[in-house]
């Protein structure tokens, strides 16, 4: 009986106090099973397999994962969470645990043909990439405006996100539709402003917005990825007091999450608020990510110290747990007459604006939410703006002071290399949009931890986890693609060129001992692994962005940046080999899109080559430039095609070129922006 979980899962929680720590229950799972408990996050290559089976058994998983293998390791049956007596259409664990034992006596040959039956599904479901479409029918602008309609098919237009509650943050179908607004905003073919709605796609301005000019679809889509994102931060799910997301949202409003904070979640957000920032200038995004930043170092960092003839680095734990005391929440949440207690004649205003109640908004208790921007409560309020926000800012630092002082959420403190290498990309992005050097100089610190920590005698095979100065589990793919994008990014923000060299260098590691001969795509455990029953091809975009649509990625901006062609003919085969399935489910394939939205509209490719002042590179940095690569040197180098043949100019030169052809140099980000404009159709 093998019981997956992770460190912050409230059910699994629960379901460790109902039964596995019950004695009567203990008893007949320590007399009739080998009882086996995983962590998905040290092993998700495990979790991925089972919780496929436990799809393909019940349509339906989730955690805690719950699967019976036979001793060959084949799962037969399993399910979620098990109640402790038969409830909620379940029957209870020890039921399922006395069914399981007599079909195992009694009808040994059933469980085995149908684990059997199962390792043949999985075997199958395994098999994308054995096809592909001719590239014009996937290369096309038509595909963009086919996978923009099918998002927004799933937006909700009144709260933000997509789809119904529970609600997830879904940070790949919002960069999405970033960057296909901001590519409508240049496109010779776009609607007119005065265009209907396309079909499917419901006028955002709802009942009172008939008869009106509608959007065009590039409008839409901007419109849905910042009202997500705004939702969000207004929401309980953004931790008002001390910044931070959690997991997701139990509600369609965002109030009430399971108050899990995972550290690849507030990754990802930040990632696509800097993004947000870049393209709209809102002070409020700016903020949020300079408050999620700040929880991440106050709460997650990994306290290292300097070694001898070893720089600093330094790691970020893995998550925070969502229950405190026993009680999911407890750590988060209010009541009135605390707040009254800290913040006297303040009071009223600051629970008015976090709709904090006697009552409660949520169990009882509150939970800060916004329910109006400041601006809207200031002006009925008849106060300035800059007034509400120091009564607002003060109130969040008394709250936070004293919730410092309760009993803390249980601390996840391993340190996972695929989540840290998220984390070290939105660190460079939000340095790129904010110009925050202590953003930077931690993005360094790191990757000099992840590169020193995690590698396996400083080569370029990597480990999965560290945690009291052991590293432990081969990493997987998804550890090197996130790692290697990180590399990229940080070469961009530092002008420092071993970054890249570096990339290149795990690239090919990767493509030696992750590739499937049959198809251009990566199996997510390594040629060597011995101890998984079968090696599983991950494409979908989840809670994480897959291995496969990472490496896709990386080997098209590597392509360029170093002139391999056949890393650009094997990303645009992965693209070409998933069909129709990226533009028919965008919302599951959501980097995938984004890479594809790159490839039909054209890689800028944007090089300084001179004595670079730090004004000039963040003057490039803070535009919102998303298809693009980025080399900067103080002098022409052979190594790099993009610096081959660019003498260093002082003041330097700035290049725009595509495919390799470059217009004549300018000496202004203004410059370089208009000519980037031009070439884009506007």
């Amino acid at each position: 009986m093998v019981s997956i979980g992770y460190a912050a899962c409230h059910w699994c929680h629960v379901m460790e106090r109902e039964s596995f720590e019950d004695e009567a229950t203990a008893k007949i799972m320590n007399e009739n099973f080998i009882n086996i408990k995983i962590d998905r996050e040290e092993r998700p290559d495990l979790d991925h397999i089972y919780m496929d089976a436990v799809q393909a058994m019940t349509g339906s998983g989730g955690w805690p994962l719950n699967v019976f293998l036979t001793p060959d390791a084949k799962p037969f049956y399993g399910g979620t969470y098990f109640p402790p007596k038969r409830a909620f259409n379940r029957p209870s664990w020890q039921e399922t645990l006395q069914g399981v034992m007599q079909a195992f006596r009694e009808r040994r040959h059933e469980i085995d043909a149908q684990a059997e039956n199962l390792i043949e599904h999985l075997l199958n479901s395994n098999d994308f990439g054995l096809k592909k479409l001719p590239e014009e029918e996937i290369f096309s602008a038509g595909k963009l405006e086919e996978a923009t309609m099918n998002i927004m098919k799933l937006a909700d237009k009144k709260w933000g996100g997509f789809g119904r509650a529970p609600k997830f943050p879904q940070t790949f179908a919002i960069q999405f539709l970033l960057r296909y607004s901001y590519c409508q905003k240049f496109s010779k073919q776009s609607a007119s402003p005065n265009a209907p709605s396309p079909p499917g796609v419901p006028d955002p301005a709802g009942e009172e917005g008939k008869g009106k000019e509608q959007s065009s679809l590039g409008e839409t889509a901007l419109q849905q990825a910042l009202l997500s994102l705004d939702k969000m931060i207004e929401g309980g799910i953004y931790d008002q007091a001390g910044g931070g997301f959690a997991r997701y949202s139990t509600d369609t409003e965002w109030l009430a999450p399971h108050f899990e904070k995972m550290l690849y979640d507030n990754a990802l957000l930040i990632s696509v608020l800097s993004e947000a920032y870049q393209l709209t200038k809102k002070d409020r995004y700016r903020e949020v990510i300079e408050e999620t930043i700040e929880f991440v170092q106050r709460e997650l960092l990994h306290p290292e110290k300097a070694r001898l003839n070893d720089p600093v680095g330094q790691g970020i734990y893995a998550a925070l747990d969502a229950d405190s005391e026993g009680v999911e929440g407890k750590f988060y949440v209010w009541n009135r007459e605390e707040i009254q207690e800290l913040l006297e004649s303040d009071t009223d205003l600051f629970c008015e604006y976090y709709d904090v109640t006697e009552m409660g908004n949520w169990e009882e208790k509150n939970i800060l939410r916004v329910k109006k921007s400041i601006e809207q409560f200031a002006a009925e309020k008849n106060m300035a703006v800059a007034g509400v926000k120091k009564i607002i800012e003060k109130g969040k630092k008394q709250l936070l002071g004293q919730r410092n002082k309760r009993v803390r959420p249980f601390l996840d403190d391993k340190i996972i290399l695929g989540w840290n290498a998220l984390m070290n990309t939105a660190l460079s992005k939000a340095f790129a949009a904010t110009g925050n050097k202590a953003y930077r100089q931690l993005a360094i610190d790191n990757m000099q931890f992840l590169l020193g920590r995690f590698s396996a005698n400083n080569s370029n095979e990597f480990y999965h986890t560290w945690k009291n100065d052991i590293a432990k589990y081969p990493a997987f793919l998804d550890d090197y693609a996130f790692l290697i994008q990180a590399l990229i990014h940080l070469q961009e923000i530092t002008a420092d060129k071993k970054w890249l060299i570096k990339a290149r260098s795990i690239a090919e590691f990767v493509i030696e001992l992750f590739s499937e001969t049959e198809t251009s795509f990566f199996f997510y455990t390594n040629a060597g692994q011995q101890d998984v029953i079968i090696r599983k091809k991950e494409l979908v975009d989840g809670a994480v962005p897959s291995g496969n649509s990472v490496m896709a990625y990386n080997l098209f901006h590597l392509s360029i940046l170093f002139d391999i062609k056949v890393w650009k003919e094997r990303s645009l085969n992965m693209l070409s080999s998933l069909g129709s399935t990226i533009t028919r489910f965008p919302a599951s394939f959501g980097i995938w899109a984004c890479l594809l939205q790159e490839v039909i509209t054209g890689t800028n490719e944007i090089v300084i080559v001179g004595q670079l002042s730090e004004n000039l590179n963040q003057d490039l940095l803070k535009q919102y430039i998303p298809h693009r690569v980025v080399m900067i040197s103080d002098y022409s180098d052979p190594v790099f095609p993009l610096l081959t043949g660019k003498p260093a100019t002082n003041p330097p030169s700035i290049y725009f070129c595509r495919n390799y052809t470059c217009l004549h140099p300018v000496f202004s980000i203004n410059d370089l922006i208009t000519l980037i404009n031009k070439a884009s159709g506007g």
